[in-house]
């Protein structure tokens, strides 16, 4: 193989619990990843404790940079540029890999590309095909819930976000009245599929005119269902409770994302973020999306759903053909967003 010919990015994630850096050629080949995660670290807290985050980051992100060049073979002379995760996450855990990007652009005199977390959900879809535009993107993590129009590549649009809790901040927090440790996600789709819709738990703004998204309600009617069992003892099937949960947060999200592929001219839904990991989410969207002529489903890979280097590193490389660049007054941005449409 002929490296200098390819464009090789090497791209770091450390917005949350996972600290991650990854070699990756032409933004659609993973040629090595390694990934330090941080789960056990937190789930005695029941969800990520920001300043724990980051002390792992610095402890880990040295040895994951060592470890993909040994995999590798390839030495920084072979690559085109650098990518990093610059927003949105924990400020702490996020500015631990903009240092460390820093320094090795800095050191190597190589490009330095910002990338935000979100586009790289997006474009981990790449690694299972090509991505067509206009597309749209349903962003289903532990922070964010959004639809993204992207009528062209490297352009984001929202359409529709959360206004309160994000979908896989909903799993974990029912995830915890159910015992279950931290993250809850995988474990609650397994109980779904062992149980029924028996509760019928509220579908929040399934109807309104918009393509926003709320699951605090859904929360709390699960939380206070659970409770009042436990106050008057009966004792209610975990299976059915997490089938009953999923399957609204399952109704609510198609219902919005059927809605807006309906009315925007896309030829992709891409399935992108933590949550999108889900099985019942993805039976249901791969239902929908035959029914409508035109409009493909692209699921990103389930081992690139969760954060990691890989996807940064194919958003890194579409930042990089378009000229996204930043310099060494590059900061952490933990609140950064997308724009909105404009209407």
């Amino acid at each position: 193989m002929n490296e200098k010919k390819d464009t090789i990015i090497l791209a770091f994630e450390s917005s949350c619990d996972e600290t991650s850096v990854a070699l990756v050629r032409n933004g659609a080949q993973v040629l090595a990843q390694s990934t330090a995660t941080q789960i056990q670290s937190h789930q005695r807290f029941g969800g990520v404790v920001p300043e724990v985050a980051s002390r792992h980051h610095i402890e880990q992100i040295i040895g994951c940079l060592d470890d993909v060049f040994q995999q590798t073979g390839l030495g920084y002379t072979d690559l085109a540029a650098v990518a990093v995760t610059y927003g949105p996450g924990l400020v702490g855990a996020l500015l631990v890999g903009v240092s460390a990007v820093k320094a090795v652009a800095f050191a190597h005199n190589l490009p330095l590309v910002p990338v935000n977390h979100m586009a790289g959900h997006i474009y981990a879809a790449r690694y299972t095909a090509p991505i067509e535009f206009p597309a749209m993107a349903l962003l289903v993590s532990g922070g964010h819930t959004e639809l993204v129009y992207m009528p062209q590549e490297n352009d984001y649009q929202i359409i529709g976000e959360t206004r309160d809790d994000a979908c896989g901040e909903a799993f974990d927090k029912i995830g915890r009245v159910l015992g279950i440790n931290y993250p809850a996600g995988k474990e609650i789709d397994e109980l779904a599929h062992q149980g029924k819709d028996t509760f019928n738990f509220p579908r929040a703004m399934e109807k309104e005119d918009n393509y926003d998204f709320s699951f605090s309600g859904l929360k709390s009617a699960f939380i206070n269902t659970v409770h009042h069992a436990d106050q008057i003892g009966t004792k209610l099937s975990h299976d059915d409770l997490a089938a009953s949960f999923e399957q609204s947060v399952v109704d609510v999200l198609a219902e919005k994302t059927v809605r807006a592929l309906h009315n925007f001219p896309v030829k992709q839904l891409i399935l992108a973020g933590g949550v999108a990991a889900n099985s019942g989410l993805r039976t249901r969207l791969e239902k929908e999306c035959a029914q409508i002529q035109g409009v493909d489903l692209l699921e990103a890979p389930l081992k690139y759903c969760g954060d990691n280097a890989a996807m940064i590193g194919a958003a890194g490389y579409v930042g990089f053909k378009h000229g996204n660049r930043a310099g060494m007054t590059l900061n952490a941005e933990p609140g950064l967003e997308f724009p909105w449409l404009s209407v």
